[in-house]
Formats: C-alpha cells, structure tokens, sequence
C-alpha cells in the first residue's frame, strides 16, 4: 500500500513540471526578428539610404578649400625682381573642435608669442574658423604642426617679399596681410598684379587635418608679372647717394629724380627717410609717400631756364642779348627783386650763369603776362605728368590773368607757383630732348612713344648750351660736372613758405641736370629739403649728388664721355654758389 502511494505521489510530481516550448518559440522569434532588422538596416544603410549617407559623411570629412594664387612679380627693365611672392603658411583655428583648456591655450601662445587673453578671447568666437597668425615664417610653422592640436590648422598662403626693401620703397610700395596693394606700383597695377584663387575638394581627418587630395575643382591663376622702367643699379646708386647728402646735411627729407630723355621712361625714382617695406607697418606715415611725385615745391632758380626759353621763342630776347642788371636790385611795384651783388651788364647766358633774379626778371617782364604762361604750361606745370602714380600732385600754375607785375616777375625765378619733382625733371627733358616733350612712363617700352614738340630745336639747344656754362668754373654749379662729359643743369636755393611769408632760416637746394650735353641721354632732379648747418645753395648740396649718381649711371649704361678728361680743378672756384 505504502509503495503504491509513493509511486502516484511521484506520478503527481512528474506532471507539475512546467512546460518550456512557449519561452523556446518566444525567444526564437525574437531572435528571428533581431536578424531580420539587422538585415534589413544593412540592406537600408548599402542600397536604400546609400547616397544619403555618404553625403552626410562628405560633409564631415569632404571639404573645399581655397588655393592661394601667387600675385605677379615686380621687375625693373632688366629682369631683376623688385617684389616677388613666397609661399608661407598661416595658423588658423576651429574654436568648435579646439579644447579651450588653460594648457592647450598656454602652450599655443607661447609658440605663437601671443598673449594668452587675446589668444583666449579669439577662441571664445563660436565660429568655425578664425585666424591666430597670418603668414608665419617655415620654423614656427613647424613648431605649430608639432603640437598637433585638434581644431588648429595650417593653411597655405603667399607673402610679398621686397629684395631691396627701402631703396625701391617707395616705388614698388606694398600690400595688405590680404595680398591687396596699398602703394606704389603694387596699389596702380594691383588688378594686373592680383592672381585669381582656385579651389580643390579635400578629405579631412578627425582634428581637421587634410589626409588625400579628392579632386582638383579650379585651377590657381597666377597674377601677372610687371615690368618697370627702373633700372635696380641706377635706382639704388641714387638712393646711396641721396641718402647720404641727407644724413650728412641733416636735411629733413630730399628726393631724385632719373628720366631717359628719349622715351620718357622713369629710370630711378628715390626718397630719403624711407622704410623698410618687409617690416610690420609701424613706420611713420609721412615716410611712406612718395614725395617725388605727391609733394610740390617752389622751384627757385631752376625755372630761370623756361623763362629764357619763352623770352627766345618769341623773339623778344636773342642769346646775346646784353641785359642791364645794374645796381644789382630793382623796384616792381611796391617791391624789391635782389640779386647776391651787382652783376652790370650781362648777356643771356650770364643771366643763367650768375643765377640773377634782376635779369630773370627783365626778361619775364618784356613778355606778355599770357605769353610767358603758355610756354610755362607746355613744359607741363600745373598738370600731372600723366604717370597715374598714386597720390600724383598736379603742382600750380596761377593763371596768368591773376598775376601782377610783381608775380611775373618771381614766377621768373620760381616763387609763386609749385612743382613736384617729376615736373621739374620732366620739363628739363624737353629742353634736353630738343624741344619735344614725351609722356612718361613708370614701365619698360618696347618702341618709342610718339612726343610732342613745344619748342623749337634752336631755341632747346640755345638754352641747353647756356646751362653748360653754369656747370663751370664760372657759374654756381661747378660741382655737378663730371669728368670727361659735358654737363648743363641749373641750381636753385629757394626760401620755404611758411604762413605769413618766407622763413628766413628754411630751404630748398636744388639742381636739375643732364649729359652728356653732345647727345643729352639723361636728366636728373635732385631736391634736398631744409639742409642744416651754413650749406643750404644748391650748388653746394644738390650738385655733388647729381654728380656722384650721373657719373655712376653713365658708366653703367655705357655712354660713351664726350668731352677729354682733366682733372676736376672746378674746387677751386664755387661761382655764386646758388
């Protein structure tokens, strides 16, 4: 009885076990399903959403970036370069990704030498892209890469480099940190100059590093090259030159002017203090004009030869005319015209030679007011020279109907209207030219331009051979000449303007020059503003810069001398020092 118990009690047991089948099917669909949405988001992600998905990924990892284009390159008439572009790189950052941590920021500072708030307050933009640094030199760009920081880049760039730096200063001029020019020829050509970027789509890696070339999209175009009038050597033997009459006269400024007679081309064009167009742009303003063409003066004795010429021109006076400059002063109006002494009487030339006001002034006077102002305006004063140089100064011509007699007679000797020291160069290239005035030109020509005749032939050559003999023993310029080549300029010692009058203790040394005077090649303005000390004639601080570089730049273009050397005993005798 007892075991038949225990075996319907095992039985009852047996039966209570649950079944399992229902979880078995349960996970097993479950399982079925999880593969079948695996499968499913495979075949969505490869063949349905396939080119959404990649455009998602290109763009954040597909990118297009600009391609800098080099600007053109500045040469001088023979090829060597006066302001050429080189490739740099400029640090650039993505504050998003970047960790602004007070580590990451010290050490970005300390290599790129910036002050922590300002490289902090940069980063704090929520902008996608800042610069940190434009065009870094190649060491600190390595520097940079090797901290290989998340969110900083480097990207390619071009900086403008001057291989003579101040001496073409003022010419080339320079430009902006965003490749724009700002001065000189790099400002008037700057759309020649400029190149046009490109662009090329790029993948870049987690940190914003560019790791494969996709595709080329458009080509960089390189801006176009310049070539310049200037000659280098002669450029640069002028500024020497011009420089050190400046320092050593302790003059404020001074300014040379080189032209070809023939083609009016501008061969050097110089200034003294200029600047360094490499370093950062803390110069002086007032250094960075080009003060041979933007500032005007008052030009003394050096328009003494225009107004002989006009005088000849219309026959009022001949080359040997005597004119009487006795005592040595006379009364227009109200007011005195002085010469330095009693010259008695004298003939044309004299005038020129002794540098006289008295004579200058006679003859200026034996003229119609309108006569002696349309020879005056087609040597080209009060006009620019139409070289389009940025800042280019017209200068002033006062018409003739609002002078008094007066006037006209100062006008003669250079007070009363204004010029820039490319005028003046400019106008003695007509007399040395023969009569024909030629535009000018700051770039090289291949064929001569077409000029315009404003005087005639005897009457240019007639006063360029009575500016010879200023370039003498005899005359105020002696220490312009040369040895073994006729010379013919004038001096000029002008008063400064200031308000109310002339200041008593200010000048002006001039001269204006050309050779050789057999076949006049070049001429050559020199202007020294406000010289210190007891030389201030022009004949003292202008002419020996005029010789020193004239003599240079006749040897350098090989012109051949055509007078015999002697030795320079010209010391010996400074004529009226004027």
């Amino acid at each position: 009885m007892a075991s038949a118990k225990r075996k319907k009690g095992q039985q009852a047991e047996i039966k209570r076990v649950p079944s399992y089948r229902a979880r078995r099917i349960t996970v097993l669909v479950v399982m079925v399903l999880a593969c079948a949405s695996l499968v499913w988001q495979s075949i969505d992600r490869q063949v349905i959403e396939t080119a959404f998905l990649q455009e998602q990924g290109e763009r954040r990892y597909l990118r297009v970036m600009s391609v800098s284009a080099s600007r053109g390159m500045i040469t001088d008439r023979n090829g060597e370069p006066l302001a050429i572009s080189t490739p740099v790189k400029s640090v650039t950052a993505n504050p998003r990704k970047l960790q602004g941590d007070a580590q990451t920021i010290g050490v970005l500072a300390s290599t790129l030498n910036l002050d922590p708030d300002r490289l902090r307050r940069l980063l704090a933009s929520d902008r996608g892209f800042v610069y940190l640094q434009r065009r870094i030199n190649p060491d600190l760009a390595d520097a940079v890469q090797k901290l290989d920081l998340e969110g900083i880049d480097l990207l390619p760039e071009f900086r403008r480099f001057y291989p003579s730096g101040e001496v073409v200063a003022h010419m080339a001029g320079f430009t902006n940190i965003d490749d724009q020019g700002q001065e000189g020829l790099e400002l008037l050509y700057d759309e020649w100059l400029s190149g046009t970027a490109g662009a090329k789509r790029v993948i870049k890696d987690g940190k914003g590093r560019v790791v494969e070339q996709v595709e080329n999209i458009q080509s960089p175009a390189q801006g176009r090259d310049l070539v310049t009038s200037l000659d280098r050597r002669l450029q640069f033997l002028a500024y020497r030159e011009l420089k050190a009459a400046v320092n050593k006269h302790h003059a404020r400024s001074g300014s040379a002017v080189i032209l070809d007679t023939r083609s009016g081309e501008i061969l050097a064009m110089v200034n003294s203090p200029s600047y360094n167009p490499n370093a950062p742009r803390g110069n002086r303003v007032s250094h960075l004009r080009n003060r041979a063409v933007t500032d005007v003066f008052e030009a003394g004795s050096t328009m003494k030869p225009f107004t002989v010429a006009a005088a000849l021109e219309n026959g009022h006076i001949k080359p040997d005319s005597p004119i009487d400059v006795r005592p040595g002063q006379m009364k227009v109006g109200r007011y005195l015209v002085r010469d330095h002494r009693n010259y008695g009487m004298i003939d044309v030339a004299a005038v020129l030679r002794k540098s006289s006001n008295v004579g200058a002034s006679k003859i200026a006077l034996s003229m119609e007011p309108e006569t002696l102002w349309k020879v005056y305006s087609r040597f080209g004063f009060g006009e620019t020279t139409g070289s389009s140089f940025p800042g280019e100064s017209s200068g002033r011509l006062p018409y003739f109907s609002e002078w008094s007699p007066f006037e006209q007679a100062t006008l003669s000797f250079g007070y009363g209207l204004s010029v820039t020291p490319l005028q003046l160069a400019r106008a003695y290239a007509v007399l040395a030219n023969d009569g024909i005035r030629m535009p000018v030109s700051l770039l090289k020509l291949e064929h001569l331009p077409e000029g315009e005749r404003v005087l005639r032939k005897r009457t240019a050559r007639a006063v360029v051979k009575m500016l010879e003999t200023v370039v003498s023993g005899e005359g105020s310029a002696p220490l312009a000449a040369i040895p073994g080549y006729r010379v013919a300029g004038k001096t000029g010692t002008a008063k400064k303007a200031v308000a109310g009058g002339y200041a008593e203790d200010k000048y002006l040394s001039l001269f204006v020059g050309m050779a050789p005077v057999s076949d006049p090649r070049l001429v050559m303005a020199v202007i020294i503003d406000e010289p210190g000390g007891e030389e201030y004639y022009g004949g003292l601080v202008a002419a020996p810069v005029f010789s020193k570089v004239m003599s240079g730049a006749l040897r350098l273009m090989n012109i051949a001398p055509d007078k015999p050397w002697q030795e320079n005993t010209l010391m010996a005798r400074l004529g009226d020092k004027e």
